[in-house]
């Protein structure tokens, strides 16, 4: 679970382009308008922004400029420095006032759209629910809604018994997708039969189709719902032990308005869902496509945690961190941004930095130079991390105990990713599943 998909979105503006190089800034970097190529494999890339620049320059047709940061050493001081906001209605009031038709997704409000006092403030409410010890406690709860989906994939496949039947699932679909969401609509109190209702908003929010009335229409949709459940709750006098009563308890107290309850619940059914929806399937390809470390892992399932870090630096969730704005002229690798700049942190090209990492384009289960960035760093650091590596743990090891004949159910050059460059993700995994 992360909290970096639903906050600042990378302005929605026309395709990308190159840009003029000038001595005052590094090169200008592609890609143009999300190309299948990068979807699929976005390292190349990012391997040419690391060597070619410490900062990369990528303009847009008709909108502001982005500055995108790829190496870990300075990603790693960038999530740490405050003079990189993210407060969403200044940084839209400054891309407005560049350029008309960007939106920044000013109309949620929540702790990534916000800095400090009103991070602290909204933090502070929640904390609590993902500590160690709580989510610890949550993890009886994760196994038995995994097996309850393994079950449904054993139906799916006529309850393999001989080892002699396959059939295929997608993996997304029937098993990463709905694991997370479950996991948050326990947590929330939200009935889990609207679990489609969530996705669409998810997708219709965190994807860069720049399309403003479906990012629109999903706000609102969203808002509506959430505050008709709590009008519920509160007419009925209901108040179970889950987050949502937690939260309209702050409001009642004061420290919650309507919108930011709206905010929260936003960014926990999107970002907590998101992280390990893309994590279950990237780690799943990953396995297929190195039998070696595959079998690594399935000699000795509880080398899970350990593997799980690796999945997360291998191939991050999410590739580029929320949209932030300069405060001040900032010194990135000697290369100055100046004030009032929209930068992107890159955390996967950042993951895959061969200054900090030995190897980093090979899946390697044990290694030892732990330190990926997956999650981001500093205040904004995911709140749901622990809760993420937890679900994504007990999912795969089940996943392979279960079914570890497990094989791609197509040619990979024929999966379809996320439209996105913030979220690394497969729209669907086709599997034939074998007991």
């Amino acid at each position: 679970m992360t909290t970096a998909t639903a906050a600042t979105a990378a302005p929605r503006t026309n395709s990308p382009r190159p840009g003029t190089h000038r001595p005052d800034e590094a090169e200008t970097t592609e890609p143009r308008q999300n190309p299948p190529t990068f979807l699929s494999d976005p390292y190349p890339t990012l391997a040419r922004m690391r060597r070619s620049a410490p900062v990369s320059v990528l303009h847009s047709d008709g909108g502001p400029r982005l500055w995108i940061v790829p190496r870990y050493v300075d990603v790693r001081a960038a999530l740490f420095d405050p003079r990189f906001a993210q407060d969403a209605r200044r940084a839209q009031a400054l891309a407005d006032s560049r350029v008309e038709g960007v939106n920044l997704g000013t109309e949620i409000t929540h702790m990534l759209s916000s800095d400090p006092p009103d991070h602290t403030r909204l933090r502070r409410v929640v904390q609590a629910a993902f500590s160690r010890k709580r989510v610890e406690a949550m993890r009886p709860m994760v196994e038995r809604i995994t097996l309850e989906l393994l079950d449904g994939l054993d139906v799916a496949t006529a309850r393999l018994t001989t080892g002699t039947t396959t059939a295929t699932v997608d993996l997304v679909r029937d098993f990463a997708f709905p694991l997370p969401i479950l996991v948050v609509c326990e947590l929330l109190g939200f009935p889990p039969e609207d679990r489609d209702l969530y996705r669409t908003w998810s997708t219709a929010i965190v994807t860069q189709e720049g399309d403003h009335a479906a990012f629109g229409r999903a706000v609102q949709e969203m808002g509506s719902y959430v505050l008709a459940i709590a009008d519920r709750r509160i007419r009925r006098n209901a108040r179970p032990a889950d987050l949502l009563t937690e939260l309209l308890e702050a409001r009642e107290r004061g420290e919650l308005t309507d919108d930011e309850i709206v905010g929260m619940v936003a960014l926990l059914l999107i970002g907590g869902h998101e992280t390990t929806v893309n994590l279950l399937g990237t780690s799943c390809l990953a396995l297929l496509r190195d039998p070696g470390q595959a079998a690594w892992l399935r000699a000795d399932l509880t080398r899970m945690p350990r593997a799980v870090e690796e999945f997360l630096r291998y191939d991050s969730p999410i590739c580029m961190a929320t949209t932030r704005f300069t405060t001040e002229p900032v010194d990135v690798g000697g290369v100055e941004i100046p004030q009032d700049e929209f930068v992107l942190l890159s955390l996967g090209a950042a993951n895959r930095d061969p200054a900090r990492f030995q190897d980093p384009d090979r899946l390697v289960l044990d290694r030892r130079d732990a330190g990926h960035l997956a999650f981001g760093g500093g205040i904004h650091r995911c709140l749901g991390a622990l809760l993420g590596k937890l679900e994504t743990e007990i999912a795969l090891t089940a996943l392979l105990a279960r079914f570890p004949g497990m094989t791609l159910a197509c040619q990979e050059r024929d999966l379809r990713w996320r439209n996105t460059m913030m979220l690394r993700g497969l729209e669907a995994l086709p599997l034939t599943l074998r007991s």
